[in-house]
């Protein structure tokens, strides 16, 4: 009995190793990730993409880069996130950098990168501003985007003031330099991330409404653009957040020179106690 014993455990385990047999390696990588986009923050930058469908699949890891392509454009690893969006921190405003995401699998696996060409700019950025109606309260009735600071209507460095005029609450810009336009309702600033060529008002001035985004042209040959949103509207004052690209020609939503030449007013400008400029 004890021989028959041993024989039948030796043959059960010569049965069980024909079958253990090592399960072969995945060594299949997901597949790259798409609808990649960026959006753009003051010193961040927000990258958001399509989920990937792979039933494996681990999370994702995020590149950065000085260029697009090629050797001397190597992407350094710069975060990873089992999410399909990830914000990045500590950039330099009016630095462009690239970005590119890839996807891993629990096995290891990593995708290629995402084959979208996706940059940034980031650029400053701020909430709450007030400027006051220019009849009532001239001397802060202005706003300088290059400074990131309020100035009476008729300072030389003012690129738009605000006025209520026959009870109408709008934006002027004084200088032929400056275009400005209405981009519509928008949930936050950032709705609003990239700066149109066509659109902009003939007059230089349009109608404030709240929770409406404005964009912003600055400058002759090579434009800065900024934007701004309206968070309120008072017969008084108006409330604003606002964003301005210090990359010149950089329509991602640089500090005006000292030396450039003066800068010519709208022939429909405000002027105290005389003509006001048209509304629209």
């Amino acid at each position: 009995m004890r021989a028959l014993s041993m024989t039948l455990i030796a043959s059960a385990v010569l049965i069980a190793g024909c079958h253990d047999q090592t399960a072969p390696r995945d060594l299949t990588p997901p597949a790259a990730p798409r609808g990649f986009y960026s959006v753009t923050g003051d010193q961040s930058v927000t990258l958001r993409w399509l989920g990937n469908t792979e039933a494996d699949l681990s999370g994702y890891r995020v590149y950065m880069g000085d260029c697009a392509s090629g050797s001397a454009c190597p992407y350094t690893r710069v975060g990873s996130t089992t999410a399909t969006s990830i914000t990045l921190g500590g950039l330099v405003n009016g630095q462009t950098r690239y970005f590119a995401v890839s996807a891993v699998d629990r096995a290891g696996n990593e995708s290629d990168l995402s084959y979208d060409t996706v940059s940034d700019t980031p650029r400053p950025a701020g909430a709450g501003r007030v400027l006051t109606d220019v009849d009532t309260t001239p001397s802060t009735s202005g706003y300088d985007f290059s400074a990131y600071v309020v100035r009476p209507w008729n300072d030389p460095s003012t690129d738009m003031y605000f006025q209520i005029s026959s009870g109408v609450a709008r934006m002027v810009c004084p200088f032929t330099d400056t275009d400005i336009q209405d981009a519509g309702y928008a949930t936050t600033l950032d709705a609003v991330d990239f700066a149109p060529s066509l659109g902009w008002s003939a007059t230089g001035t349009v109608e404030l409404i709240p929770w409406h985004c404005y964009v912003v042209r600055i400058g002759g040959v090579v434009a800065n653009y900024a934007k701004f949103r309206v968070t309120g509207v008072t017969a008084g004052q108006v409330v604003f957040d606002w964003a301005y690209q210090t990359d010149p020609g950089n329509r991602q939503l640089k500090s005006r020179p000292s030396d450039e030449a003066q800068r010519e007013r709208r022939t429909v400008a405000h002027v105290k106690g005389g003509e006001r400029g048209n509304r629209i």
